[in-house]
């Protein structure tokens, strides 16, 4: 086995690789694009697609492809082999700088949100030099943003890009005014903290509802959950841990820094931590950890389910979102150094931050939302639908010294006494850890925690990056050319805390006093996705995006129209499984053990008759008549189900997406909640044996 510096990145066409193989004029000015943006020249194109063909074939690769993020949430690639006809019917390996460049796909097979319609077929998919290529599966893949005929975005890269670079242009105009004239780039880092479930192949086959909807849409609860907490950082099971090494190995590989694994609160849950990367970067390294998790997991009979809430009754899984700003001298602009109250730099991207978020909070909570993550926000597990921020106690005691205009008195350090003189002496963190915090400052940099595990985090990165940025840019208009810097930037944070100050919460955030003091605080509590997206498509929003160059009005509206079909559809998908799993498993199951009731009442009662014999058989009795009421009901709940999806179907076609999106939250998905609260009575009263579905206790210690 290769030790890990040689097997990491040893698939990914990066840095190291491309100083060996390219002509040192060639690498600069591919290095000058990719840290500049300067033009490409295809002379430049053509000696980098020579020597990445020459790299990838010699790995094996045969094909190349463009690997774009459109909207469907998932990745997209079309591969076309490197095999091309030479002289007398022989085949070469070729590839030109210009299918390097630029490829082509259909823009109208992919969602638009009317941005194209069928007969405008037309896209492009444009190489993203920042983001290194690399081989899977045979062949070479090559990130590109994904754009239409007439320029619109059609996928997650190029927002983010042009969010990054907003960015970017003005931190850097901050950092100016404090003198740091070397400083030419600020970009925004992240790191992805990833849950998911890992359960056996067999078992999950088994169950149709995990299938076709990633999650389980009935299922009575087992009777132990996660209540012990034994599960929670506990050792590895022997197939868990397998396929953890060999996840640590594939995404080695590929050049993603898979840093921490564990065992999560629920059964069966896990979580992977990678290491910090650039936004784009770290999006299309947590993309391929998705792909490569399912990958690995059936080649071990496991499935890897990464649904925000597969199991109801047990925490859902999230992903934590780690975004911090760092400059290319390498500072962290988010790092408060040993003294934070006498760092004006840290205080003023500090209150920018809380600015931003306080600003375009409701933008930053629709950047989050999907019809899955509905299930997790607010279901007592971390976070709750309220945007807030966490700061600890030290940063909000020198905000609220600032804010009064008194010097902050700075406290020492606690050295940690456990009671046992053979452990070492520490010294204790100044802040404590809020776990129940949307928005937590963790240190040196935010933990974005509503993200759903299944989405990817370009969007909640797009709208962080352009809300710092337009702050950013308010801070800088107002601090250029002013006379006394110092005394205008102790103003600036004074009054911004001051203005924003609302937004930051240090308690406990699923407390029923804090749902009734942030309403006191006019912070909302968006639940649902088809409320939380109406702040993508608002004024404030749409002159966020514009100003900036992120998103334009047409683009914003596209993707509100393609999130909120993407709600409906996911609604219909769960609501016809729910039809289908009622009447083909559900049902049969009851209907069978009621008549093996019927038939041992008979039984019991010919065998009375016979032999002279007083027996109430009140036990059959019981079941029977209570399987028989519940049957009656589950009827009805079956039936409303069934008029209200086939409602939408006849009568919504041409309503607006948001009247389709209310109508399946508000009728399809209440009567979906009906429906399984009678079948889940069910399941608890039928015996297992003529029961089909694995049970939730099955599917969750499925794995030994």
């Amino acid at each position: 086995m290769k030790l890990i510096p040689e097997l990491f990145g040893s698939m990914v066409f990066n840095d190291a690789v491309m100083r060996e193989r390219l002509p040192t004029d060639i690498y600069e000015a591919l290095k000058k694009t990719m840290q500049e943006g300067s033009h490409l020249k295809l002379e430049v194109a053509n000696h980098v697609a020579a020597a990445m063909k020459d790299w990838a074939t010699e790995k094996g690769a045969t094909h190349y492809t463009h690997w774009f993020q459109p909207m469907t949430g998932i990745t997209a690639e079309k591969h076309n082999g490197f095999v091309t006809p030479g002289e007398d019917g022989k085949a070469i390996m070729a590839f030109s700088g210009k299918s390097l460049v630029r490829g082509e796909s259909d823009a109208s097979s992919f969602p638009s949100g009317g941005l194209r319609a069928t007969f405008e077929a037309r896209g492009y998919t444009v190489w993203d030099t920042t983001s290194y290529a690399f081989i899977k599966d045979g062949s070479l893949c090559i990130p590109t943003a994904f754009c239409s005929y007439s320029g619109e975005a059609l996928d997650k890269k190029t927002p983010l890009l042009r969010s990054m670079e907003a960015l970017d242009k003005q931190a850097v105009r901050v950092l100016r005014l404090f003198g740091d004239t070397k400083v030419k780039k600020v970009t925004a880092q992240v790191g992805a903290e990833q849950e998911y479930f890992l359960i056996d192949k067999d078992v999950y086959l088994k169950r149709p509802d995990l299938v076709y909807t990633g999650r389980t849409l009935f299922g009575a609860s087992p009777p132990k959950g996660q209540e012990l907490g034994e599960h929670y950082f506990g050792s590895l099971k022997p197939r868990v841990a397998a396929f953890m090494n060999e996840l640590d190995d594939e995404l080695w590989r590929l050049g993603v820094f898979a840093k921490t694994k564990h065992n999560e609160t629920a059964p069966a849950q896990h979580e992977l931590a990678t290491v910090y990367s650039t936004a784009n970067i770290a999006t299309d390294h947590n993309q391929i950890t998705m792909e490569v998790m399912r990958i690995v997991a059936n080649r071990h009979n496991l499935a890897c389910l990464l649904h925000e809430k597969p199991f109801k009754g047990v925490s859902g899984s999230g992903k934590h979102n780690n975004w911090s700003l760092s400059s290319d001298d390498g500072t962290n602009l988010l790092n408060p150094g040993k003294t934070p109250g006498e760092n004006p730099k840290f205080l003023l991207f500090l209150t920018a931050v809380i600015k931003a978020v306080s600003q375009y909070r409701d933008v930053l909570r629709a950047s989050a939302a999907s019809a899955d993550n509905d299930h997790r926000l607010g279901a007592d597990e971390a976070p709750p639908a309220i945007m807030s921020i966490f700061l600890g106690e030290e940063l909000t005691a020198i905000l609220d010294s600032f804010e009064k205009g008194k010097n902050y008195r700075d406290t020492e350090r606690v050295s940690m006494e456990t009671g046992v003189t053979a452990l070492p002496h520490f010294l204790r963190d100044k802040t404590d850890r809020n776990r129940t915090s949307p928005f937590a400052f963790t240190g040196n940099k935010f933990e974005f925690r509503m993200l759903g595990s299944a989405s990817s985090v370009a969007e909640p990165n797009i709208a962080l990056n352009t809300a710092v940025a337009e702050v950013l840019r308010e801070f800088a208009d107002e601090l250029e050319g002013c006379d006394d810097l110092t005394l205008a930037l102790d103003e600036l944070i004074k009054r911004t805390y001051k203005e924003h100050k609302r937004i930051v919460f240090n308690g406990d955030n699923y407390s029923e006093e804090w749902l009734v003091e942030s309403k006191q605080r006019g912070l909302s509590n968006i639940k649902s996705t088809v409320d939380a997206l109406e702040a993508y498509v608002g004024k404030n929003s749409v002159a966020l995006f514009a100003k900036h160059g992120v998103f334009t009005e047409n683009e914003l509206k596209s993707r509100y129209e393609i999130l909120m079909e993407s709600y409906c559809k996911t609604v219909r998908v769960e609501a016809l499984t729910m039809l289908d799993l009622t009447r083909g498993e559900i049902i049969p199951a009851c209907i069978r053990y009621q008549n093996e009731l019927a038939g041992l009442l008979k039984q019991k009662g010919e065998i009375n008759k016979l032999y002279n014999i007083t027996s109430d058989c009140e036990l059959e009795k019981y079941l029977l008549k209570s399987l028989s009421d519940l049957s009656a009901k589950l009827l009805q709940r079956l039936t409303a189900l069934e008029m209200r999806v086939n409602e939408y179907a006849s009568n919504l076609g041409n309503d607006g997406v948001c009247l389709k999106a209310l109508f399946c939250r508000d009728k399809i998905y209440t009567a979906m909640s009906e429906l399984r609260e009678v079948a889940d009575e069910i399941e608890a009263l039928t015996a297992k044996s003529f029961q089909s579905l694995p049970s939730y206790g099955e599917m969750l210690f499925s794995v030994c």
